[in-house]
């Protein structure tokens, strides 16, 4: 089953996304500018294969929802997304509010 819900942080409308799969979940947050997702983001990927395209993006991981998405500390994040001053240990909440 896919969800995809709009969210309300600070006045500024995101997308969530949750793609429920066996024995786990894929979620991502995202707006026009970037997105969080959890672990099966491969940030190294984006960083290294696809740096010309300047993605902004960050991970978090052992997050089962949403919320948890949003609370958890970055555990990596692109190229692009320090260039906005989204760090290691930024919260999920905090970078998306770093990426309007």
């Amino acid at each position: 089953m896919v969800t995809m819900t709009p969210i309300i942080i600070d006045q500024y409308q995101f997308t969530a996304i949750t793609v429920k799969l066996p024995k786990t979940n894929f979620m991502a947050v995202t707006n026009e500018k970037g997105y969080i997702m959890c672990g099966a983001l491969d940030v190294a990927l984006l960083n290294e294969k696809l740096k010309d395209r300047g993605i902004v993006a960050g991970r978090a991981v052992g997050v089962r929802t949403i919320e948890q998405l949003l609370e958890a500390p970055l555990e990596s994040v692109t190229l692009e997304a320090e260039n906005l001053g989204i760090t290691v240990g930024t919260t999920g909440r905090e970078a998306l509010l770093k990426m309007v």
